[in-house]
């Protein structure tokens, strides 16, 4: 049993971070209608910037900052500049684009940094508290929970309850109305993608010093466990990317615990084809989306 709780608990924490993951792959193909392929890449780009930032200042909170500032510009120039120059009929082309990004951008971290693993240090202690001698979380286990949980309702509120996430929204569902009733899609877009590799780089940093360390693929892994829950979810289900990122993280942490770290990928797998058998759309998509 406390073998069973200490699980739970940690799958919670790393289900947290793929649910911030999954969250900012939502945020882009609600807001563009395409799946990044290049998140991964893109949310390391600023994680190898918070650790520049804090060993220069000794300053974690000053890094952290850093990393959602590059992370927003990062995500603004790459929809400005590349994404919103390539033809829109044609998923395939985007794909290329993507997958051409991510080379270009993990050879050039290990060109300028390495392609070694640099450790990257939490800013609390890893070490799990105990609670009547049962081990649970750690304060930082903690620490991820509380921003993912702050990070979430921000954007819930933003996307429910502002003019500006109903502005995006209806460029997202409706973009020709919406031209038609004076909302500036493209610059939605833009917004859309700045937020989506804000928080895709947000959980790569919570990511990070709970792993191997820092390297050009240190979010490769994320990435695929958050894009089996933004599917299992729904690609247009915020909801389910909360959902199904928390059950992912659970699993793999049962899977880890009782079996090895080897079985927890094809249980991923699994989960994700039972659901795409039931459900294709995912469990908690639109219901226009499925209909389509």
């Amino acid at each position: 049993m406390e073998r069973l709780v200490f699980l739970l608990s940690t799958g919670l924490a790393r289900g947290a971070v793929l649910a911030l993951f999954a969250l900012s792959l939502v945020i882009v193909y609600r807001a563009a209608r395409v799946v990044n392929f290049a998140q991964a890449a893109l949310a390391i780009v600023p994680v190898y910037v918070a650790v520049a930032v804090t060993s220069a200042t000794g300053s974690y909170w000053l890094g952290l900052a850093c990393a959602l500032t590059t992370g927003a510009l990062l995500g603004a120039v790459v929809e400005r500049g590349l994404m919103r120059r390539v033809p829109q009929d044609n998923p395939l082309a985007g794909i290329i684009v993507a997958i051409g990004l991510v080379m270009v951008l993990q050879a050039g971290l290990a060109i300028a940094f390495g392609p070694d693993h640099r450790p990257v240090h939490a800013p609390f202690s890893q070490r799990p508290l105990g609670v009547g001698g049962v081990p649970l979380m750690s304060p930082y286990d903690l620490f991820v929970l509380l921003v993912a949980a702050v990070v979430m309702g921000a954007l819930a509120w933003l996307f429910g309850r502002t003019s500006l996430g109903l502005r995006m929204r209806a460029a997202a569902f409706a973009p020709e109305t919406s031209r038609l009733l004076g909302v500036r899609v493209p610059r939605m877009v833009t917004l859309g993608w700045t937020l989506s590799v804000a928080t895709a780089a947000l959980a790569a940093l919570l990511l990070v010093p709970t792993g191997l360390g820092l390297d050009p693929h240190a979010a490769d892994v994320l990435f695929v466990n958050a894009f089996a829950a933004a599917v299992i979810g729904g690609l247009d289900s915020p909801v389910g990317a909360l959902a199904a990122g928390l059950s992912v993280g659970v699993l793999a942490s049962l899977v880890t615990g009782y079996a090895s770290a080897a079985a927890a990928p094809p249980a991923v797998l699994a989960l994700l084809t039972v659901v795409l058998l039931v459900r294709p759309h995912g469990l908690f998509a639109a219901r226009e989306a499925r209909t389509a």
